[in-house]
């Protein structure tokens, strides 16, 4: 029994709770647990201030990462690379690789071999008296790159998109479009005469054009000789062109089909101020369908000599030698794809599935020049049209459109009456127009040489005193 006394009183000394002073040994002073308090915070917000500086260089590498994904969508294979002196590299394509062919409507679709029907010219006397001129003359602007060398053939040639390219459009979405064309009810009347060119979202205009289709014969291409120059741009966002638009649809709704090729001077664009070959498609009013050049798929090439978004050169220079590019815009009438050539190089189509109403034929035609006008710092921009000079200042100082003719259902040339084409700028004191008739006489407005058939003389300053 004692035995047994004394094992309880051993576990109960055992079991009984710590003296004060031993707790107190074990435990962790006041002052230790409110260190501990602050090395959590500044634990914390180390770990704050790293995911901070951390999360927007994994935003910039996400972005980076769709940026490359999609030029690896743009940018096929190259059978050979072409470095061009003004900083471009040209990839020759093998053609029926080119992003043209991922277009849903155009899978399956077998590049056009055969070659189109060209448009036959009614009158022989003005193209004689033309081509002798410019043949007799140092007109003929050409692409830089082929310096650098040639595409072989059996492949195309394609103006390589880089990630600075797509980086100065601001979003993958708004890369290689045109903004949508918003028109003002102060434009309402002249954009029942005009409509492309009515836009109210500050771009501005200096234009030939024919009249509606109610009070003419439908149109299938439009073709014109077009002077070069390397307009100054005042905005980064800012571009200068001339161009040709092939038309049809309604301009009210959205629902506009156009066609689109001209040379064109854009610093967010090409990342310079050349000016460069370029075409542009829409079937929806430039909402979501088509682009410039090649940066969507659609505009189907065949050439591995002109290379569409490259710099043309030399330019014309105001008193001194002058340049031009000829191009033509035309449905071939075997196969209803729309053709556009330069000089007398084709260059390719745009598939007749990727229209609705130029599936079948244009309601209007027009040429001339287009600028933006953001109007920074409150006044009218100092970006220049066509050569920087007013259309009264005439050969080797204006810019100029010669030799305008349409193709008509025949598939043939002719040349436009000049009463059948109407002009408009909206602004006469920034950017002008005029036009006039050349029969082969000679020096007609100033040409130098005579043969140019219908034409205009186009452009501005800008910015100026009567342009504030």
């Amino acid at each position: 029994m004692r035995h047994t006394a004394d094992s309880r009183k051993k576990k109960r000394r055992r079991m009984s709770p710590p003296s004060p002073s031993s707790s107190s040994s074990r435990s962790a002073a006041p002052g230790q647990w409110c260190c501990y308090s602050q090395f959590q915070q500044q634990l914390m917000l180390l770990l704050a201030l790293a995911l901070a500086l951390l999360l927007p260089h994994l935003a910039v590498a996400g972005r980076m990462a769709r940026i490359q994904s999609h030029l690896d969508r743009i940018n096929k294979p190259a059978l050979r690379s072409i470095r061009s002196a003004d900083g471009d590299t040209i990839d020759c394509v093998a053609a029926h690789q080119q992003h043209a062919l991922d277009h849903p409507l155009l899978k399956g679709h077998t590049i056009q071999a055969e070659p189109p029907e060209m448009p036959a010219r009614r009158s022989r006397g003005l193209e004689a008296a033309a081509d002798a001129k410019t043949a007799g003359s140092r007109w003929g602007a050409w692409q830089t790159w082929h310096h650098g060398g040639h595409c072989p053939r059996g492949t195309v040639a394609v103006r390589r998109t880089t990630a600075a390219d797509v980086l100065r459009a601001g979003s993958i979405s708004r890369f290689g479009r045109k903004k949508r064309k918003k028109r003002s009810s102060v434009d309402a009347a002249r954009a029942a005469n005009a409509p492309d060119v009515i836009s109210g979202n500050g771009h501005e205009h200096a234009i030939a054009y024919t009249a509606p289709s109610s009070q003419q014969q439908p149109v299938y291409g439009a073709k014109a000789t077009i002077n070069v120059w390397d307009p100054s741009i005042q905005e980064s966002n800012g571009f200068s062109l001339s161009q040709l638009w092939i038309l049809s649809g309604s301009f009210n709704g959205s629902d506009l089909n156009s066609i689109e090729a001209g040379w064109q001077v854009s610093p967010e664009l090409y990342g310079d101020s050349r000016p460069r070959l370029f075409t542009y498609w829409t079937s929806d009013a430039y909402e979501a369908t088509g682009c410039y050049n090649a940066l969507c798929p659609g505009f189907v090439q065949t050439s591995s000599r002109i290379a569409i978004g490259a710099s043309i050169s030399p330019v014309s220079s105001p008193g001194g030698a002058q340049y031009d590019m000829t191009l033509l815009v035309w449905k071939d009438p075997k196969l209803g794809n729309w053709w556009l050539s330069y000089g007398d190089q084709l260059v390719g189509y745009w598939p007749a599935q990727l229209f609705t109403h130029l599936s079948d034929h244009a309601t209007m035609v027009e040429w001339g020049g287009e600028v933006v006008d953001t109007r920074p710092g409150g006044v009218h921009t100092a970006t220049q049209m066509g050569s920087g000079r007013f259309a009264a200042e005439g050969f080797a100082r204006a810019s100029y459109f010669r030799n305008l003719e349409t193709v008509d259902a025949d598939n043939s040339l002719a040349e436009v009456p000049l009463d059948a084409i109407q002009t408009l700028a909206e602004d006469a004191a920034c950017y002008d127009i005029r036009k006039a008739h050349d029969d082969g006489g000679g020096g007609h407005s100033g040409s130098a040489g005579g043969g140019w058939g219908t034409h205009f003389y186009y452009g501005g300053p800008g910015h100026n005193p009567a342009c504030p």
